[in-house]
């Protein structure tokens, strides 16, 4: 009977630890990239920002792995906030959003995650394989921190 007991106790312990685990989604499949994407882009022509735009999808453990690499380090992050209007475009069964990404110079060909960078007009001024900025399993600090600064709108708005 004791037995019994713990076998339930344990069952239901572990029943709601795992219900109770949410699957981290940074993507939305049924977001208007369209209207996402001009809004990002209004803002950066307000705040003086160039736009951030990471393409990929909650299928893709990479897509996560960056998107929590940036906001979980206080250096990245903050540059991101300082430089960059930020947008997620979903891409996945349920929603590829390929006008948004023919408009965007087609940046799937290089897979998942891909960073788009646009200036304050909405044109793309690059388009990054995101595999050059990993190292081992996660992303390389220097490598993204460099990327970070390099496209920002100061350095990209050079007379």
């Amino acid at each position: 009977m004791f037995n019994k007991l713990i076998l339930v106790f344990l069952m239901i312990f572990f029943s709601n630890f795992i219900f109770s685990q949410q699957k981290y989604k940074v993507y939305n499949p049924k977001a208007n990239a369209k209207a996402d994407l001009q809004k990002a882009i209004k803002a950066a022509g307000d705040n003086n920002k160039n736009v951030y735009v990471q393409i990929g999808g909650n299928w893709c453990p990479w897509c996560i792995r960056l998107h929590k690499y940036i906001k979980n380090n206080t250096v990245l992050d903050s540059i991101q906030k300082a430089d960059y209007e930020v947008i997620y475009i979903n891409y996945s069964k349920e929603n590829k959003n390929l006008n948004i990404l023919k408009h965007l110079g087609n940046p799937q060909r290089f897979g998942f995650p891909v960073l788009v960078i646009l200036n304050d007009k909405g044109d793309v001024l690059h388009i990054q394989d995101s595999g050059y900025l990993e190292k081992e399993k996660s992303y390389d600090f220097d490598k993204v921190k460099r990327f970070l600064i390099l496209w920002n709108k100061k350095n990209t708005n050079i007379e």
